[in-house]
């Protein structure tokens, strides 16, 4: 799927969130982005899952279908979109009343996905829950930051969506299970075309397996890397070592 960005902005009181003239991203992209605390990234986020409405501009996006066709859509225009996008930013996607069982399947209930093919797509994810998410007895609510944020994770790729939104998908996971997340992400990118949107503080994480660097300041894409090649993580590490 693609995404285009036109003439993008929103504003809180007096300060500025994001002011995006343009910015096309293509097919089977894996995004890294990236940015100080303020940069905008969240905020992009929000607005690109019509969380938030924009002052200006639009979010436009186009999916593949399986037939071939294509279906095209700006985000604050209808709903059919929702069905081929899966995301997590924060808690408050999760149902933390119910158990990590009862939330996916109720994800599962809504994407027309039977309890039968629930368990086969979880099945891809045992490595990252390593035996702490399933079976435990436990209300979300009951559980760690870092396996909720696994929950989350997951729950926005049970349906096998074609644009993934992942909003510092690194936090609160020890090492191992990022180092399973990064392979997760790109083996998914590889696997099925779709493209993957994550911003995170880890340079390192974000670099190693994004293919495109958007690089936000004051709400504002600075530089725009489309080849991550071996200066990419000099340049960024020089940006934010600035002061």
């Amino acid at each position: 799927m693609e995404i285009q960005i036109h003439k993008l902005k929103k504003s809180f009181s007096t300060k500025v969130a994001v002011d995006i003239d343009s910015l096309e991203i293509p097919d089977n992209t894996l995004l890294g982005v990236v940015g100080n605390n303020g940069a905008g990234k969240t905020t992009l986020f929000r607005l690109m899952l019509d969380l938030l409405k924009p002052d200006e501009g639009e979010v436009h996006l186009t999916f593949r279908m399986k037939d071939g066709s294509t279906y095209g859509t700006n985000v604050n225009v209808d709903e059919e979109w929702k069905k081929y996008t899966g995301a997590f930013i924060d808690e408050s996607f999760l149902i933390d009343y119910l158990s990590p069982e009862e939330y996916f399947e109720f994800i599962a209930k809504i994407s027309n996905i039977t309890k039968e093919e629930l368990s086969e797509h979880l099945q891809r994810f045992d490595a990252f829950m390593n035996g702490e998410i399933i079976g435990q007895n436990k209300l979300i609510r009951s559980m760690s930051a870092g396996n909720k944020q696994k929950i989350g994770i997951i729950s926005s790729l049970i349906h096998s969506p074609q644009l993934v939104i992942l909003d510092e998908p690194f936090n609160f996971l020890d090492p191992t299970s990022q180092n399973i997340l990064k392979k997760m992400l790109v083996d998914y990118n590889k696997e099925t075309g779709a493209s993957i949107l994550i911003s995170s503080h880890n340079l390192m994480h974000t670099v190693d397996i994004s293919n495109k660097i958007v690089l936000m300041e004051h709400g504002r894409i600075i530089r725009y890397i489309t080849e991550n090649d071996e200066n990419t993580r000099n340049e960024l590490e020089q940006y934010f070592n600035k002061d």
